[in-house]
């Protein structure tokens, strides 16, 4: 199958952060178990993520976490992870890109490798993504 790009929205729908070490000092750590709702390119209601959290500031840091999916890839059915990797700054911006974790596809989703990413501005309801993929 040649390289596809999947494009779409997503929607927070659950955010649940606590802190992993002491809250009153900086850098500060927490951990986060957050669902999304993907639509577009990638279907896919409910998906679970977990964060490691660290602030540099009040309101600007670094975050690492895997986001599993269960639903659609461009009408393909499956199971997945991604690995992300973002920042958030100051402004309101976060920044994340993203990667399959290798061999974590299944059914259709078999043999799924790709990248991708999004930039998401504070107080936006939707965020646009971009998936570049390729399924053996």
């Amino acid at each position: 199958m040649p390289t596809r790009t999947a494009t779409g929205h997503f929607t927070a729908a659950d955010w649940e952060e606590r802190p992993a070490g002491p809250a009153d000092t900086l850098p500060r750590l927490a951990q986060a178990s957050v669902a999304n709702t993907f639509s577009g390119g990638i279907e896919a209601a409910g998906t679970r993520c977990a964060y490691t959290i660290v602030y540099s500031t009040a309101n600007t840091g670094s975050y690492t976490g895997l986001e599993l999916f269960t639903g659609t890839l461009d009408g393909r059915t499956g199971t997945f992870a991604l690995e992300e990797r973002g920042t958030f700054e100051q402004d309101g911006t976060t920044h994340c890109s993203f990667e399959v974790v290798p061999g974590s596809g299944t059914g259709e989703l078999t043999g799924l490798r790709g990248t991708g990413g999004f930039l998401a501005r504070h107080g936006e309801p939707s965020v646009p993504y971009t998936f570049t993929y390729d399924l053996d």
